[in-house]
């Protein structure tokens, strides 16, 4: 291996390409710059190591207990705050600043909202749940008919296990029906669906995972969501009874945001380190029986975190300036 390129270097040469040749962009609803290319494909053999990425630290915490919150099909936020982790802090606290301009609930910041989440349960069940996001679609796509939801994970999980040469393994999360301006009045999801499909695929007795995300902020989330659907190939590798095989990550829009360009470049400059190893428990036979410390990820090194700001993005934009409820 010592004659080949570390395997970060996809992701670092992407960056330098956005970088070099990215496209200005405007959000036209907070006015946000960004460079952005369209159209890339990067890719990771998991048995030549995990890709929690080694030139700026990862936070694995929060990678682990969101993609549990995912795979045990959960759409309210109050799981991630009783575990410390606040990466989806911000989506639900935005329909309770609606109702607060309304005069509807009490004036609240989000740290006192997310603190009432924690500590008042039939407050987090009416405010901290996120409809129709990942995991429900998941594993509780809504149907016409009401008593009836499909467990897509579940079904092509199953289906590689029936068929190892299916086409068809396919796990969606863009519904239309409530996205942007698509969407009723009354219906509008509070958060876009950015990664929004991925597919299995079994070849040479090894299953591979293709994530397609619509859009990626290639700083900040994209090393979260390597990590994220790589450990989602691990599961599906266990539960299976296959090799694990690839990662491969296919984009649409990909950028920087301006305000990160300055961490870019730093994050350049850094040598990658060896990536660490992954291995989920045996015990883990089924999607059902997984939890977080089923886990066990080791050796990992990383350079320091890099400071960064968040871009709040995307989401439904009101040509008529009224706005929607939780937007």
């Amino acid at each position: 291996m010592s004659d080949t390129r570390h395997p970060e270097y996809a992701y670092l040469d992407l960056l330098q390409e956005i970088l070099d040749h990215g496209v200005e962009n405007i959000d036209r609803r907070n006015k946000d710059g960004s460079l952005s290319v369209f159209g890339r494909q990067i890719r990771f053999d998991l048995s030549e190591g995990f890709p929690l990425l080694t030139t700026k630290k990862v936070y694995w915490k929060g990678v682990l207990h969101e993609l549990y919150w995912f795979l045990s099909g959960q759409s309210n936020i109050k799981y991630l705050v009783d575990h410390n982790v606040h990466i989806w802090d911000e989506p639900p606290y935005r329909p309770y600043t609606v109702a607060m301009r309304r005069g509807e609930v009490p004036e609240m910041s989000q740290d006192e909202f997310i603190k009432k989440i924690k500590t008042d349960d039939e407050f987090a069940e009416k405010w901290g749940n996120l409809p129709r996001i990942y995991g429900e679609l998941w594993r509780r796509w809504p149907t016409k008919r009401p008593d009836r939801t499909v467990d897509q994970l579940r079904w092509a999980t199953q289906e590689i296990v029936d068929d190892p040469y299916a086409r068809n393994a396919i796990v969606n999360s863009w519904n239309p029906e409530y996205l942007y301006d698509m969407a009723l009045l009354d219906e509008v999801s509070q958060f876009p669906i950015c990664h929004n499909m991925y597919q299995l695929s079994v070849k040479n007795g090894k299953v591979s995972l293709q994530l397609y995300q619509r859009s990626a902020d290639m700083f900040l989330g994209v090393p979260f969501n390597i990590a994220s659907y790589a450990l989602l190939a691990h599961i599906v590798a266990r539960v299976t009874g296959y090799e694990v095989g690839e990662f491969i990550h296919t984009f649409g829009d990909v950028h920087i945001y301006t305000d990160h360009i300055d961490q870019v470049r730093e994050q350049l400059t850094r040598e990658p380190y060896p990536f660490p190893t992954l291995s989920i428990s045996p015990e883990v036979t089924t999607l059902d029986i997984f939890r977080p410390e089923h886990v066990k990820l080791e050796n990992y090194q990383s350079h320091p975190t890099l400071k960064w700001e968040l871009a709040i993005v995307g989401g439904y934009f009101d040509k008529d300036g009224e706005g929607k409820d939780g937007t």
